[in-house]
């Protein structure tokens, strides 16, 4: 059995002690924010036909009407990499399933996708591991219209599902 380096626990120790009082209220405000449901109701008309107005047969009604739920997608698909190919027809597969369960689906936004297995060696390959933030980002524009009850990922690699997820 490995055990922790002193000066490792010593660090780790004080980290944790200084940040508890922030950390707790981090947690604390996680916690209301999980508590609160997206209120179509809130937005004016006009902002709600906008965020409908896209959208194919009863889909317009039944986000219209807020009788059901309506699933937020953000997805990291692009057509260069071929790990993200399968992703290509998910949105559409989604949006059918919710249907079946009279919910509606939308494409709330996609994530940039970039690959350090593509870009080793080249310029631009340190982005990488920047492109959790901006996917973390990303992720909260898309879903920042109150216009979602829940979202689903789609996103694969050690970079972009913690973005979508952050």
């Amino acid at each position: 059995m490995r055990t922790v380096h002193p000066d490792v626990s010593r660090v780790t120790d004080a980290i944790a002690r200084r940040s508890a009082g922030s950390r707790d209220d981090y947690l604390r405000r996680q916690h209301e924010a999980g508590q609160q449901a997206p209120n179509r109701q809130r937005l004016s008309c006009g902002n709600l036909a906008h965020g409908f107005a896209a959208c194919e047969g009863d889909d317009k009604n039944r986000i219209r009407l807020m009788e059901s739920a309506n699933l937020g997608i953000v997805t990291a698909y692009n057509d260069m990499l071929s790990a993200h190919q399968p992703y290509s027809d998910y949105p559409e597969k989604i949006k059918a399933a919710a249907r079946e369960l009279a919910c509606t689906a939308q494409v709330a936004g996609g994530v940039p996708a970039m690959c350090d297995g593509v870009t080793q060696g080249m310029p631009g390959m340190e982005l990488s591991l920047f492109s959790r933030d901006v996917i973390a980002q990303a992720t909260a524009v898309a879903l920042s219209h109150q216009m979602f009850d829940a979202v689903i990922c789609l996103g694969i690699c050690d970079k972009i599902v913690p973005g979508l997820l952050i």
